[in-house]
């Protein structure tokens, strides 16, 4: 088969340049080669392709119906394979990523928006989810996760900077409740308190001053699985939430919320883009690696 394909080629050739001679310096070989190859292929077809005379070459009744039917499909596998040589160079492919709400909103689309631009032929599928999930189980090409919860098998590319979980509450609450000065003292508020979906229980306030870590189980009227909803609750005044600074930061700056022991939060890892270390990525999901790359 690849023989037939190698001899039409130098068939059309021929028939396209109406001379062995141009013809056999465009395909890169001797004359006697290219007439010994015409010859084979017409001996196996069983018909005459090209009529030859000293000052001319020109194709038969037979040639000129081959090159009618055979001559656009070789120019269409051509640039098919150019096209092909164009995607290897240009990336192309589906990224499908998986993050928390949070994550997604904050850090992931916001990169992604201003880069994907340059890259039309780049899809990705962004699936908020707060639960941990097996990546490589749901066919994922990674997820997003804070530093410290990633897994050690996992190849962790920081994408956002470092941040704080910081208590906030609404003036207004506080106008009605004494701010608290030590993490003890939160038990005693009514804190809005966030869903972990993975494991089912309501999360644990995590604080550390001067390395003495202090966890506080909290309680209050509302829970939600959204950071987004819990600070919503905060500024309409339900109590104290506990959420990342960055979420909050426009409401500080207008006053519709204030934060309370700043101290006993440290800084806590960033977002993470983790994927498994043993899989062979595609370039489209390099290039998306590095548009999420954190340059803090």
């Amino acid at each position: 088969m690849r023989e037939n394909i190698n001899d039409l080629l130098a068939f059309v050739a021929v028939a396209n340049d109406k001379s062995f001679t141009q013809a056999a310096a465009r395909l890169g070989m001797s004359q006697s080669s290219l007439s010994r190859t015409i010859r084979k292929l017409e001996e196996r077809l069983g018909v005459r392709l090209l009529t030859r005379t000293t000052r001319s070459v020109a194709p038969t009744e037979a040639g000129t119906r081959l090159l009618a039917h055979v001559g656009p499909r070789l120019d269409e596998i051509e640039a098919e394979l150019v096209a092909l040589g164009e995607l290897r160079e240009r990336p192309a492919g589906t990224v499908r990523i998986t993050a928390s709400e949070h994550a997604a909103e904050s850090v992931l689309w916001p990169k992604l928006a201003n880069g994907l631009r340059d890259y039309p032929d780049i899809r990705i599928e962004i699936v908020s989810d707060n639960r941990f999930v097996d990546i490589v189980a749901q066919g994922l090409d990674a997820g997003v996760r804070l530093g410290e919860s990633v897994e050690k098998d996992m190849v962790a590319v920081q994408i956002g900077p470092d941040q704080r979980l910081v208590p906030v509450a609404a003036p207004a609450y506080f106008e009605r409740h004494r701010p608290p000065t030590a993490p003890q003292e939160l038990v005693a508020h009514s804190c809005i308190n966030l869903r972990l979906i993975t494991s089912g229980t309501t999360y644990a306030w995590e604080f550390e001053r001067n390395g003495r870590p202090l966890r506080v189980k909290v309680d209050g009227q509302l829970i939600f699985s959204s950071i987004r909803l819990a600070v919503d609750a905060a500024v309409r005044g339900y109590g104290i939430a506990f959420v990342p600074e960055d979420s909050i930061a426009a409401h500080v700056d207008r006053g519709a919320l204030v934060r309370v022991l700043e101290d006993w939060c440290p800084l806590i890892s960033g977002f993470h883009l983790y994927y498994p270390s043993r899989r062979q990525h595609s370039p489209a999901f390099q290039v998306v690696a590095e548009l999420l790359r954190h340059r803090g």
